[in-house]
């Protein structure tokens, strides 16, 4: 039986849907780990969140400073901030630095502290030392810890980083270290994401990144396989998502969240996903869904 304080079922609340249980969070902190000039959805910050927030997720990540400047309390009152204080870079893309803290989170509002670790490389030993030390700190005062969790250290080849070998000892390990939620990628298939499951408490929250689409499909193709690998891990027990540039490379940003928010908390196909995208695209009327 999980032990959770108040403060944090309090928070967490916030952040999952009550009738489906699971969490749709987008988050927007990909400037400083891939550099923010290929990240053209990025470019213009402000009317990115805007159009996600008019989508209605659950939750969004975004770093402190984009909070300070962007956030609207009143027009985001309804979506739960996950506040992101650590992040890789692009060259030195295993080895995540921590320039946040947890009382910066809370004077932000925050529901939730994000962080991130690369797990079996060089740098999995101080990126964990640092992960408990953030545990401990948001045990103590209520606050949610999610992690960003993969397995793209230095040992694990690029075709093994969906492993469920690998998912699992990224799942479980962010569950020993007192985490809340992780964040990792999907298996690619909901049999090996189950086994993967299977290796931490029912209580404990798995959600998946987007992530890399594969190589050489075209836009339909993309957004056939982000659907799909969406629906297969809501299907295997995977508790949500937290999505970025699946999400705000579509041109139809805020079509694409509602769409998606039917999916996740409606238990829509990837058909019917579809066809209602399709008619938000043409129709616009996000506010009737």
């Amino acid at each position: 039986m999980s032990n959770i304080s108040l403060g944090k079922k309090v928070r967490m609340s916030r952040m999952v849907n009550p009738v489906s249980n699971k969490m749709m969070a987008i988050t927007v902190d990909h400037a400083i780990s891939r550099g923010i000039a290929p990240m053209t959805g990025l470019h213009s910050i402000q009317s990115t969140i805007d159009k996600i927030v008019a989508g209605k997720p659950d939750a969004m990540t975004v770093t402190p400073g984009i909070l300070n400047q962007c956030w609207d309390a009143e027009k985001n009152r309804d979506v739960a901030i996950l506040c992101k204080v650590s992040n890789y870079s692009p060259v030195a893309p295993t080895q995540d630095i921590v320039f946040g803290n947890v009382d910066e989170a809370i004077a932000l509002g925050a529901s939730g502290v994000s962080m991130g670790a690369m797990t079996l490389g060089t740098y999995q030993g101080v990126q964990f030392e640092t992960i408990g030390r953030f545990a401990t700190e948001c045990m103590q005062k209520g606050m949610p810890l999610i992690g960003h969790v993969y397995p793209k250290g230095e040992s694990v080849p690029v075709e093994e980083r969906t492993s469920w070998e690998n998912i699992a000892y990224c799942i479980r390990s962010a569950c020993e270290m007192g985490m809340d939620i992780v964040k990792t990628t999907y298996c690619g298939n909901p049999d090996a994401m189950a086994k993967a499951l299977s290796t931490v408490p029912s209580g404990f929250r798995v959600v998946i990144q987007g992530g890399d689409a594969p190589a050489g499909l075209d836009a339909e193709g993309k957004l056939n396989h982000f659907l799909t690998i969406t629906r297969e891990a809501m299907d295997c027990g995977v508790g949500g998502v937290t999505m970025g540039r699946f999400v705000w490379d579509y041109p139809d940003v805020t079509a694409l969240v509602v769409a998606l928010r039917y999916l996740i908390h409606h238990g829509y196909s990837v058909k019917e996903t579809k066809e209602l995208l399709a008619q938000l695209e043409h129709d616009k009327n996000y506010d009737q869904f």
